[in-house]
Order: C-alpha cells, then sequence, then structure tokens
C-alpha cells in the first residue's frame, strides 16, 4: 500500500484488559508489531499517533478480582499500572496509557449518544443466561459454555477457538464461570441493540475492497460471518460493572463493554496528541473523514469479529463522520510450551522477567522472528539464547568489530567513496525492509529473518575488506541500509547510533560519497545463576 509521505496515520494496538499484566503472548502480537509500523512510518517523516486504552469495564476484570478477594477497580488500577510498566518495558512507543476518567466516560456517552438520537438503536426483548443463585444475568467472561459454531470450550461472546459470536442465549452448556454448579437458566430481558444487518451492503462493500490484503485465517472469518444472518450487536445489558447506560428503555443496565472500543480509540488518539491536562476541544477531530487519516488496527484472531466487524458497524452507524480502517493486522496465538499462553493458568512468561536476563533489543529480535503471525507459534525460553546469539548478537559484533578496523586504518577519509556495486546493494536492502514494513505485506518475522541475513552477508563482506576506502564505502553505504532497516526493531541499537551521529532515513538514494559510520556492538543474553529464564 503507498500513501502520502504526508498523510496522518493513527495506529490502534487493541485494548488491554486491565485483569493482570501483559504477558508475552500479548506482546509479541498487537502490540511489537503495531510498535514496528509505527516507527517505520516516523522514520519516513509521517505522522503518526500510536495508542491503546485499558478496557476498564470488561467483565473479565469483575470475574478475575472476585476470583483473587480484591475491588475490581482496585485490580483494574493495578493491572493498568503493570501493563504500562510492561509496555515501556519492551519499547512499545506509545505515550502511554490515558486515563479512564471523566473525558474517556464523556466520549464514550457521546458516541452512543448521537447513535442513540439519530435512532439506530433497536429495542429487543432477547433472552440471556442468568445465574440463580448468584441473580444475575451472565455474558462474556461471566459465561462459560460450548461454542454453537465449533464445539470448543467458550467464554460468552465469541469464541477464542474458531472467531465466531455467540450472542445472548446463543451458548450451549451454559455455566456461570464463578460458580459452575451455580443454576444456569434463561431469562428475558429488554435490550438496546445495533442491528449489524442494517449495515449488509456497506460493509459487503468495505470487505470486497479491503479484506483481499488481510491475512486468509481473518478474511476466512469474514467471509463465514457474512454467509449468514448478521447479528445484533449489544448495545446495553444488565449487569452493574461499567458505564451505566443513559437510555430511558434500558434503566439499571450499563454499556455492552464492547461498544466501547471505538469511542475508546478516538479518545485515546486525542489524548495521546494533546499536551497533558488539556481539555475541551473536539476530542473526535483526527478521526473525522475529512482527515484522511490512514487507520491501521492491530489485534489477535481473537478479536476479528469486534475490530473487524463490531467496531466498523459502530463507525459506519455514523454515517460518513469518520474514516474507516484502512488495514487490519491480526495475529494467531503465541503459544507457551506447546498450549496459549494463560493468566487463569498462571501458563505464561512476562517481559520484566525476561528483560532480568534479555537485553531488550533481543527480546524484540526474538519475539518478531518467532512472530504468529499466520499460524500459531511457540516461545521457547531454552531457545532464546542459542537463537540470538547465532542469528543476530554474533554476526552483528563480526560486523561491528571489522568495520571498526576497517574505519581506524589510517588512510581512510572523513567521507569515504562508494561504488555502484554498493550503492546497488544498499538500494536492495532497504526495499526488502521496506517490503516487509509496508502494507499489506507487513511482517515483522520477515523484518527479522531480513535483518538476520543481512547481517550475515555484511559481516562476511566486513571481514575480507582489503582496505581500499571505495570498498570500505561500499561497505558503510549497506550498513546504513541495515541500521535503517533494524532501527523498528532494536530501538536502543538504533538509539545508542543517532548519539554517535547517526541519522535515520530513507536509503533508497545512496550518495556516491558516504560519512563514516561505527555500528554499536550487542550485548548478549547474561547467563542466570540457575541457567534458565524465568517463567511461572
Amino acid at each position: 500500500m503507498t500513501a502520502d509521505p504526508h498523510r496522518p496515520a493513527v495506529i490502534i494496538a487493541a485494548t488491554p484488559t486491565p485483569n493482570g499484566d501483559l504477558h508475552l503472548g500479548h506482546l509479541a502480537g498487537p502490540y511489537l508489531a503495531a510498535d514496528v509500523y509505527a516507527r517505520h512510518l516516523r522514520m519516513s517523516g509521517r505522522p503518526v499517533v500510536y495508542t491503546t486504552c485499558t478496557d476498564d469495564s470488561q467483565s473479565y476484570v469483575l470475574t478475575t478480582a472476585r476470583r483473587q478477594g480484591v475491588p475490581p477497580r482496585r485490580l483494574a488500577a493495578t493491572a493498568a499500572t503493570a501493563i504500562a510498566r510492561s509496555l515501556d518495558a519492551v519499547g512499545i512507543s506509545t505515550a502511554g496509557l490515558p486515563p479512564t476518567g471523566d473525558t474517556y466516560r464523556g466520549t464514550v456517552l457521546d458516541f452512543v449518544g448521537q447513535l442513540h438520537a439519530a435512532g439506530r438503536f433497536r429495542q429487543r426483548r432477547v433472552r440471556l443466561p442468568y445465574a440463580r443463585h448468584a441473580g444475575m444475568y451472565l455474558y462474556d467472561g461471566l459465561l462459560s459454555g460450548t461454542c454453537p459454531t465449533c464445539l470448543s470450550d467458550s467464554s460468552g461472546g465469541v469464541c477464542e477457538a474458531c472467531g465466531h459470536p455467540n450472542t445472548f442465549d446463543d451458548l450451549l452448556d451454559p455455566r456461570y464461570s464463578l460458580d459452575p454448579d451455580d443454576p444456569v437458566e434463561p431469562r428475558v430481558a429488554d435490550v438496546l441493540v445495533l442491528p449489524a444487518e442494517d449495515y449488509r451492503g456497506r460493509l459487503a462493500e468495505y470487505y470486497a475492497r479491503h479484506t483481499p490484503r488481510w491475512r486468509p485465517h481473518a478474511r476466512r472469518l469474514v467471509n463465514e460471518l457474512l454467509a449468514r444472518p448478521l447479528p445484533d450487536i449489544p448495545v446495553t445489558v444488565p449487569g452493574s460493572w461499567g458505564i451505566p447506560a443513559p437510555f430511558a428503555q434500558t434503566p439499571g443496565q450499563v454499556l455492552y463493554p464492547w461498544i466501547e472500543a471505538m469511542p475508546a480509540s478516538i479518545y485515546s488518539t486525542w489524548w495521546s496528541r494533546s499536551p497533558r491536562g488539556a481539555t475541551g476541544g473536539n476530542v473526535d477531530a483526527p478521526w473525522r473523514a475529512e482527515t484522511d487519516t490512514e487507520l491501521v488496527y492491530f489485534h489477535g484472531y481473537d478479536n476479528v469479529y469486534h475490530w473487524g466487524l463490531v467496531d466498523l458497524v459502530l463507525l459506519l452507524a455514523h454515517g460518513d463522520r469518520y474514516v474507516l480502517p484502512a488495514a487490519n493486522v491480526c495475529n494467531e496465538f503465541y503459544e507457551l510450551a506447546g498450549a496459549k499462553f494463560s493468566t487463569s493458568r498462571d501458563h505464561l512468561v512476562h517481559a520484566p522477567e525476561v528483560l532480568a536476563e534479555v537485553p531488550r533489543d533481543l527480546l524484540r529480535f526474538y519475539l518478531a522472528l518467532t512472530a504468529p503471525e499466520y499460524q500459531r507459534s511457540t516461545f521457547d525460553r531454552a531457545a532464546l539464547p542459542s537463537v540470538t546469539q547465532t542469528r543476530l548478537v554474533e554476526p552483528w559484533n563480526r560486523l561491528s568489530r571489522a568495520l571498526d578496523r576497517a574505519l581506524d586504518a589510517s588512510s581512510m577519509p572523513a567521507r569515504l567513496p562508494t561504488d555502484e556495486a554498493g550503492r546497488r546493494r544498499a538500494a536492495i536492502v532497504a526495499d526488502r525492509f521496506r517490503t516487509w514494513y509496508g502494507l499489506p505485506e507487513f511482517s515483522i518475522r520477515q523484518a527479522a529473518d531480513t535483518l538476520s541475513t543481512q547481517v550475515d552477508r555484511l559481516a562476511r563482506q566486513a571481514e575480507v575488506l582489503t582496505g581500499d576506502p571505495t570498498d570500505t564505502g561500499g561497505l558503510v553505504v549497506q550498513v546504513r541500509a541495515l541500521l535503517a532497516g533494524a532501527a523498528p526493531l532494536l530501538v536502543d541499537t538504533a538509539a545508542a547510533a543517532a548519539a554517535s551521529g547517526w541519522e535515520s532515513g530513507d536509503a533508497t538514494a545512496p550518495s556516491t560519497t558516504v560519512a563514516a559510520l561505527r555500528l554499536p556492538p550487542l550485548a548478549g543474553v547474561r547467563a542466570p545463576q540457575d541457567g534458565r529464564l524465568p517463567v511461572r
């Protein structure tokens, strides 16, 4: 996808649920990928906002808090602090996590209030699972059962295995997640919904234009959803956790948590662009259609229904007011020891634990190299040291040492001449990285592999330099292209190079002369006392 070099971009990573810290399964998916894309666009000079926001109203906050015996608001606040710390530790270049206070709630209520005033919502009498002893309606994380589409174990709302929604009483064998022995029965409730079927024509038109650029698994799910009647999207639910619904038809209900994702993203964009403490102004201005903003979502396969359909319907329901997403970059699950990362089963690894032993750039490189882009992949804590040492650290440092030796020769001028072969190879290196960092081919896995391949090639070239300034210049111009391609992944190394005078930028047309460049060496994995990386 070729974009105007001055076109603004808004990049949204799936809003994290603050029921615990982010683990590497989260980070290896949308957060690192979105960060790499944002850094690549910034290097090309484009104005970029990369943002996300904690999803405090999710019922999973409530269920986790009750399991832990803590107030849900305390859990959400503690988890949000931990999430922000983990994002920062891995070098995720958001402006931070915006507070979910009055401006956040006002943005949400204004967003849904406009749709309500325009008559977009419908009142429906629906059957919902009800836990008899707990005396509460069940939805999303409060509900467990069997997916009616693929027969996998599933929570309410959407099935992680197949991605299909299960709204209201669709889930088979429903159980109350916090007490499977509590009898569950269907009860009738009046709720407001947003009928997705009303937008079938515009959805079909949008998907025909955009999903050819999506990854195959997500594209197939959309086709499956379109092949059947589209669901009514809940707008309100009878519950106690979340933002109270401001509609007279549904007293005592709260907004369905997934309705908040779009106004939350709009608010987060405003917060990330605004001076801290700012108030007022048009919060939704960066999302207005007239801005022609490139809007890109990064999320996991289990959120294709929400980010790929529900949120699209919410934007379409506002008419032509807002930009629509130019791309949805979807990842599969990242596994640990052959099983999905799981907070509830304590089967996980947190980034700060690994960073106690592994430099940040090496963790980012390994997560990129093993990223679950088209199929599930595995974090192998035992393999991380050897993989990063062999694929990156050893050839990188060989290149760094050989380059230093060549530049330290007394005959080397301040600016080195370059030959046509070196310039041509530099352009090829730059082009390969642009391919993997651009849409629709975007792939941090291929970018990391390209980095490894080119570092090894250049190390071998550097070790046979004869001391000729033109040969050295031909190498340096390629190393500059390599460093520009590595910068979105190796953020600390890029910062060290910049501190020494390197300027990032496009390497498509290298000059006939080039300034000398020292390549900062990489530190390897620090050996833990027990010889193993920490894991819980």
